[in-house]
């Protein structure tokens, strides 16, 4: 059913890509798009901490040092996967490099500027380990291969099966290299879905042959805020597209129909966010309505360095519309199942920026690596696993300098993470969750000095490293691993539901087949299957998504790591 008006609630990537299909596959003009956010960030974010501590969400948790810079995340790019991201970015100029688009302008970077991670996982007593050796048992290969084999016809076979429950008989697992990196390379937990876990190792299997250096991973030349995001908020502008900020979107109105399971939206309710006053928007029959019904970085606050980040209760402003939305319709998925459990979704990340190279020379002695963008991996020294095994402590990027625009020469910026934030520190006797950004930083000094291989050790320079800390901003993520959750594929709801007249569900919490959640590539190719939806465009005219879990040679690939 094509329209010929678009409103937009959230501006995040699936929505930004989604006006940019309307106008050059639609051949929409930009006045005819407008879009209701609380902030243009989404979640490839990146800003001075000043201007990240006056967004939304931080309003009610002040920070006392807003200096340096902040990232709530990063999420890494692949060029052979994420095929829509780059589509979306050779349509749109790159906002730093003249003449270049986006697309090119990571392309040209990340050529002179290869990933090639020498330090994956660290040790204490062992300092880098060879992570090239997965440590796989025969019975976690059976496993494996069962996940890898599982045709998509079978996949509801998953449906509300953990990868705690998938691999129950089967711990071992959970102690090995493979299991190490790839949680924190993708971000999961014991309790996320087995189901998400096999389309990972289906659309990214090539990456499983080279985990341990991660050269299959692409960068943008600065934070994705402004490598991504600004070009298509700049291009979006250009083209006459209306982006109204600080609207908190809080209920739909739908049409009543004699068959209730027709959805048709007429109305919105929302909040200016600056002023509390209620505000009501008529949907007409030519408009359509593209929703991000769900977003993980709502509800994170920020801490500094004093202070740690406060928990958010908030359900968040995207899913409590999602949840709204539930009570009118059946077949629009299930947002508890993803908002309403923090334990397996929650993180705590931080971002550690210094006024001269001290840290960086240091970690660039301990990893023997240059920054650029290598994920370094800290494994506890005692078992703090439920099942009484060793983990992940925490892991930490240490970006190509600068990472920001605005950065000053002598400045270095750090982001990490630690994916269990209710664990305690190893060096510093408290949850993550309720450390400092001083803190973070002495448990990252202390995590350093394990692996240390000498002469002397980073321990000794403790103070002056101190010192050079402009600001560590902790960041607490009540849903970063939300798209993650354990669930059944009726969950979520699919980007163009049956019987939608006017709404679409876009970015990281829609069911499209075969496409993997917490990538570009799915948000992207959300808003433009609901692009072409509505504007009429033939769904044959969609990026070709290459299937390497059916290439012999990948498989064979992989097959071979498995026993390495």
């Amino acid at each position: 059913m094509t329209k010929n008006k678009a409103i937009m609630i959230g501006a995040g990537l699936a929505n930004m890509a989604a006006a940019v299909y309307l106008i050059q596959e639609g051949h929409w003009h930009g006045s005819q798009i407008t879009f209701y956010s609380l902030d243009d960030h989404g979640s490839n974010d990146g800003s001075a901490a000043d201007k990240a501590a006056e967004e939304y969400w931080n309003k009610n948790h002040p920070m006392e040092n807003t200096k340096g810079f902040v990232a709530r995340g990063g999420r890494m790019l692949n060029y052979r996967t994420y095929v829509d991201l780059m589509d979306l970015l050779s349509r749109i100029p790159s906002t730093t490099e003249p003449s270049m688009t986006a697309a090119e302008d990571t392309r040209e970077f990340d050529a002179h500027h290869r990933t090639f991670d020498k330090a994956r996982l660290m040790a204490g007593g062992k300092g880098i380990l060879d992570a090239g050796k997965l440590g796989l048992n025969n019975k976690d290969r059976l496993k494996l291969t069962e996940l890898i084999l599982m045709p998509d016809s079978k996949e509801e076979r998953l449906d509300n099966v953990s990868i705690a429950d998938y691999f129950k008989d089967d711990p071992h697992i959970f102690q090995t290299n493979f299991w190490y990196m790839w949680e924190t390379t993708f971000a999961f937990r014991t309790q996320s879905s087995a189901q998400e876990l096999r389309r990972y190792m289906h659309m990214m299997i090539y990456e499983f042959t080279q985990i341990e250096h991660l050269v299959g991973v692409n960068r943008t030349r600065y934070n994705q805020f402004e490598s991504i995001m600004l070009p298509l908020i700049n291009y979006l502008k250009d083209q006459g597209v209306t982006i109204i900020l600080n609207r908190r979107v809080t209920d739909f109105e739908f049409k009543q129909t004699a068959m209730q399971d027709e959805i048709t939206v007429t109305g919105l309710a929302m909040v200016n966010t600056e002023t509390n006053e209620t505000e009501h928007v008529i949907v007409d029959a030519q408009t359509a309505v593209f929703f991000t019904n769900g977003s993980i970085t709502d509800s994170a606050t920020l801490g500094d360095y004093q202070t740690p980040a406060a928990e958010n209760m908030d359900y968040g402003a995207a899913a409590g519309l999602w949840k709204k939305a539930t009570a009118h319709f059946y077949n629009l998925g299930n947002p508890d199942k993803f908002f309403n459990d923090r334990n397996a979704s929650e993180w705590v990340s931080f971002t550690l920026t210094t006024k001269n190279h001290l840290l960086l020379n240091e970690i660039t002695r301990i990893t023997t690596q240059v920054p650029g963008n290598a994920l370094n991996s800290f494994l506890s020294t005692t078992p703090i696993t439920p099942l009484g095994q060793k983990d992940v402590n925490m892991s930490i990027v240490v970006h190509h300098q600068p990472h920001f625009t605005t950065q000053r020469s002598n400045e270095a910026v750090i982001w990490g993470y630690f994916l269990y934030p209710r664990r305690r520190g190893e060096f510093i006797q408290k949850p993550y969750i309720q450390m400092t950004g001083k803190e973070m930083a002495e448990e990252l000094i202390g995590q350093l000095s394990k692996v240390d291989p000498g002469p002397g050790n980073i321990m000794d320079k403790k103070q002056t490293i101190l010192d050079s800390i402009i600001n560590c901003i902790p960041v607490y993520m009540p849903y970063a691993s939300a798209l993650f959750n354990n669930r059944a594929k009726s969950d979520r709801p699919k980007v163009i539901p049956e019987h939608a007249t006017n709404l679409a569900f876009t970015g990281e919490f829609v069911e499209q087949p075969y496409q993997m959640v917490f990538t570009e590539q799915s948000a992207v190719r959300s808003g433009e299957i609901a692009a072409y939806h509505f504007a009429g465009v033939p769904m044959a005219k969609l990026v070709k998504n290459k299937r390497y879990d059916r290439d012999p040679r990948t498989l064979a690939k992989a097959t071979r790591k498995m026993f390495e």
